[in-house]
């Protein structure tokens, strides 16, 4: 029986995706783990490997199809033995466009395949079409079930090599508790068309919204409608670091190794996080994780967004590594080319706008994140030194958002103490 090859989830928030490239064809002999197609997500181009063996007997969605579905079907496998015409009736989707029309009533379908099983734990199961349907016939709970294929997917092995438990007893329907009062409704924002009307003799462009466009708007909105941030400022003396840098990229020039201030930030913040741990810590819905190792995730601008690459373990890591781990991340989220897992996690955030000349902002924390540090340019102003002379001194101004359900006012002010002391006194780093 063919297979459906369906859309993937290539990370656990992707809901669509963009078919960029296939890299078979109609009638290719394809193996388990081979690479079929590359795919844009919200955040990366990412290759997708093939579950199952047989031959490729149909492409459902073209090349380059923008906002197709997770779990769409996109391609028909053929089993051994079977011919094309076992994919010729196969109907080819089509993908959801950026502005869709008013969708059409759909038509009767076959009997679907069954979807994507979810875990008592609330993770996803991914399994491919013919073992979720052999799954099935033997009436299998593929939660039960380890994966043997590419990233931990259960294949057509899997599952006829297990055995199918006992079914458990249906639950006991019980009372659905009365809903509480329904809170007023927000003031609903003016549609697209109105906007369009306030502008109508006026000359623009219209940009429709990508993947990744849309996802920041959503979780920005998500963060500033659901977070309460509050906000610490504080000014950090820049120039024993300045000198000790030069001091240091000097001798590490042989090395081909040149650390930047943002470098000695991030390590100076994971220190910091060590050293005040109940601030390495992210919201967890109905509790607090306070996290062990200090994951410092940082802001990448692109074309069109942006990436938080997460340097893992930043504590531990000496600064040449962290500048030459940061340079390699950047590189490739300019270029889409980082993992999910790679942009995913951390417990706190760094944005540096003062390479851009901005002195001082506020930034938005990045869900689940307890705290973000915005970063401002490094000024030379008058400051009174322990002496009580008047000096010139370069000063970098530094703002903490914090997530007050997380971090209270004293325990950010006590890790941004810590986060100076560090900054103030390069040399402590290297210890």
């Amino acid at each position: 029986m063919a297979i459906q090859v369906l859309m993937p989830a290539l990370s656990p928030t992707m809901e669509e995706g963009t078919l960029a490239k296939w890299l078979v064809k109609e009638g290719d002999e394809v193996k388990s783990g081979q690479v079929l197609a590359e795919i844009e997500t919200d955040k990366a181009t990412m290759e997708f490997e093939a579950v199952d063996e047989g031959v490729i007997g149909k492409i459902l969605i073209a090349e380059g199809s923008a906002g197709v579905k997770v779990n769409t079907p996109i391609a028909v496998l053929l089993e051994e033995g079977e011919d094309a015409s076992a994919a010729a009736a196969a109907p080819a989707p089509k993908a959801e466009s950026a502005a869709p029309a008013a969708p059409a009533t759909p038509p009767a379908a076959a009997a679907p395949a069954p979807a994507a099983p979810v875990a008592s734990g609330g993770a996803r199961v991914f399994a491919s079409p013919l073992a979720r349907r052999i799954a099935a016939e033997k009436g299998l709970d593929l939660t039960s079930v380890k994966g043997s294929g590419p990233h931990g997917r259960i294949v057509k092995a899997d599952v006829e090599g297990a055995t199918a438990a006992p079914k458990a007893a249906a639950p006991v329907a019980t009372a659905a508790p009365a809903a509480a009062p329904a809170a007023a409704p927000a003031p609903a924002a003016p549609s697209a068309d109105a906007v369009k009307k306030l502008y109508a003799d006026r000359a623009y462009e219209e940009v429709p919204l990508d993947g990744m466009r849309r996802t920041i708007a959503a979780r920005l909105t998500e963060a500033k409608q659901t977070i309460p941030h509050f906000y610490l400022r504080r000014e950090v003396q820049l120039d024993t670091l300045m000198a000790f840098r030069e001091q240091l990229n000097k001798s590490l020039e042989g090395r081909g190794v040149k650390l930047s201030v943002n470098d000695f930030i991030i390590k100076a913040s994971a220190l910091a996080l060590q050293k005040v741990p109940d601030c390495n810590a992210v919201w967890a819905g109905d509790r607090i994780l306070k996290m062990k190792p200090s994951d410092v995730a940082v802001a990448v601008a692109i074309d069109g967004g942006l990436f938080t690459p997460v340097l893992k373990d930043a504590d531990k890591k000496s600064l040449s590594a962290l500048s030459a781990e940061m340079k390699d991340l950047a590189a490739r989220a300019k270029s889409k080319k980082l993992a999910p897992h790679e942009y995913q996690g951390g417990s706190f955030a760094i944005s540096n706008l003062g390479m851009m000349g901005v002195e001082n902002f506020d930034a938005v924390i990045n869900p689940p994140h307890g705290s973000i540090l915005a970063v401002g340019a490094g000024v030379k102003k008058p400051v009174v030194n322990k002496a009580g002379e008047i000096v010139v001194a370069t000063m970098m101004s530094m703002t903490l958002s914090v997530d007050h359900r997380v971090i209270d006012g004293a325990l950010g002010a006590e890790f941004l103490k810590a986060l100076i002391e560090n900054l103030e006194n390069p040399m402590m780093m290297l210890a």
